[in-house]
């Protein structure tokens, strides 16, 4: 794999992260079922990418140092 992305950004890591969670939210009185775990995953990963680019943004506007290169 030459092409990498972040964890975050990944659609097996946010299906496994609920596949996990998804036992301990049936005991807590909350079912998913298969199709929504999928919606849900797709869901967090697009969160994920939102927060990052909004995370980077203003990490950028409040900076007090340029980016040299």
């Amino acid at each position: 794999m030459l092409d990498m992305k972040p964890w975050y950004q990944s659609k097996t890591v946010w299906g496994a992260l609920i596949a996990m969670a998804a036992p301990l939210l049936r005991g807590a009185g909350l079912d998913l079922a298969g199709s929504d775990q999928a919606v849900l995953a797709d869901a967090l990963v697009t969160l994920a990418g939102t927060f990052g680019g909004l995370l980077a943004l203003y990490g950028r506007l409040t900076a007090t140092k340029g980016v040299g290169g």
